[in-house]
């Protein structure tokens, strides 16, 4: 286990950083549809920005969180810069001239269900390059967390570079794609829910004993501890060989729930938490958040889950 509390390492976030906007309805329309009646709202999302704003919102202490990301020249790019800076996290965000930053445009039911679509913008411009400037301060933090709406390339490079200095590194491989295979031996945890688990892996994860199933191949590529989330039904963790059952709520929006997960999962190992205690301050975390409407705006903060 890691520690970052008592010597004030960050936790590195390195990712995409959108603008949610967000109409909720009483359903999802279907192709050809049109559905009336909704309720639109402009939130600041993207996994990346959401995961540091979990890190910076559910640590103990201020200045807990560095974020790596770009954005374009424009007022989304300059209200993100502002927001994260709200939030005390340290973000290096690098100016992309030609593309704009990231948006995102979600859909969601009456019952929180969701559905997204995502223009990368600078997030797709995200390189290696760009991300080398601030090596040191990642191969200093307690943690590296990534998701997948950056290149490949770079989070290939940036789990490189983490796993060399002895950094731990936790991967949520969302959105859902391939991954090289060199990049499983360089992560510590891999934390796809069940839908992702079953695309890497080809197994279809619906309980306990198929997510083992899964777990082993993952541990097979060399993956050192998994973690797969499975919605309502809760989360079923390798290590521990079992299923921890999710928390009772009405659930609102979904939307940045995952993110939420992984950020208060990375904070609480880097505390020196033990895993299933890790697990519960993630799902108490998650499930305050699906109750809330938005992306950032829904993520709670420690006083809130502790």
């Amino acid at each position: 286990m890691w520690y970052y509390m008592g010597t004030m390492k960050k936790i590195a976030v390195i990712g995409s950083t959108n603008t949610d906007m967000v109409i909720t309805g009483k359903k999802i329309p279907v192709p050809g549809e049109t559905v009336s009646g909704g309720h639109f709202m402009m939130n600041p999302g993207g996994k990346g920005a959401n995961q540091a704003v979990a890190v910076a919102r559910l640590s103990a202490k201020k200045g807990a969180c560095l974020f790596v990301a770009k954005v374009g020249d424009d007022v989304f790019g300059r209200d993100t810069a502002a927001r994260l800076k709200k939030d005390g996290i340290a973000a290096r965000l690098i100016i992309d001239k030609k593309e704009p930053s990231g948006t995102a445009l979600i859909l969601v039911d009456a019952k929180g269900q969701n559905v997204i679509s995502v223009a990368l913008g600078a997030n797709g411009t995200l390189s290696p390059a760009d991300v080398a400037p601030y090596a040191k301060e990642i191969t200093g933090a307690a943690a590296l967390l990534m998701q997948l709406e950056t290149p490949l390339e770079t989070v290939m490079w940036a789990a490189k570079t983490a796993h060399d200095a002895g950094v731990p590194v936790i991967l949520n491989p969302a959105p859902a794609q391939k991954l090289p295979k060199a990049l499983y031996p360089l992560i510590d945890w891999i934390t796809p829910n069940e839908t992702e688990a079953e695309l890497l892996t080809g197994v279809k994860v619906v309980d306990a004993a198929s997510a083992a199933k899964a777990t082993a191949v993952f541990k097979k590529r060399g993956v050192k501890h998994v973690l797969i989330t499975m919605g309502v039904k809760g989360c079923f963790c390798g290590e521990c060989g079992k299923m921890f059952p999710a928390k009772k709520v009405k659930a609102v929006d979904c939307v940045a729930a995952g993110d939420t997960f992984n950020g208060a999962f990375a904070v609480a190992l880097a505390e020196g938490r033990p895993v299933a205690e890790a697990i519960d301050f993630a799902q108490k975390a998650s499930a305050i958040s699906v109750t809330r409407p938005g992306a950032q705006s829904s993520v709670p903060y420690r006083r809130e889950v502790v």
